[in-house]
């Protein structure tokens, strides 16, 4: 490893142009099939709700782990803690929302 100014090693922490490629044709590819679903008219109701949100997590994966290097951290897993910890305030926050929209309606 190289050193900068002699006592910290630089690390590496870009992934490779065949890495990005890979991430931006499935980026491409998971884009495209919802379009082709949605205009196509190829699902209806319930199947095509959860296909589209299948794709957006797949989505979301192929961003975290081909353009936000999520696998090449080293330990301790800062990054990934503080991911999870971000997730589960939005689903706090989406659920918690969506139970008060549902079930605290005033009636008139």
């Amino acid at each position: 490893m190289a050193h900068v100014d002699g006592t910290h090693p630089v690390e590496e922490n870009h992934g490779s142009l065949k890495s990005y490629t890979i991430g931006y044709l499935f980026s491409i590819v998971l884009t495209i099939i919802p379009i082709a679903i949605i205009l196509g008219g190829w699902l209806h109701g319930t199947a095509k709700a959860v296909v589209l949100m299948l794709l957006g997590v797949l989505q979301f994966i192929v961003q975290l782990f081909f353009f936000m290097h999520l696998k090449e951290e080293k330990k301790p897993r800062y990054n990934l803690i503080s991911l999870i910890l971000g997730l589960v305030i939005l689903v706090v926050i989406v659920a918690g929302s969506m139970w008060i929209m549902l079930y605290n309606m005033v009636e008139t």
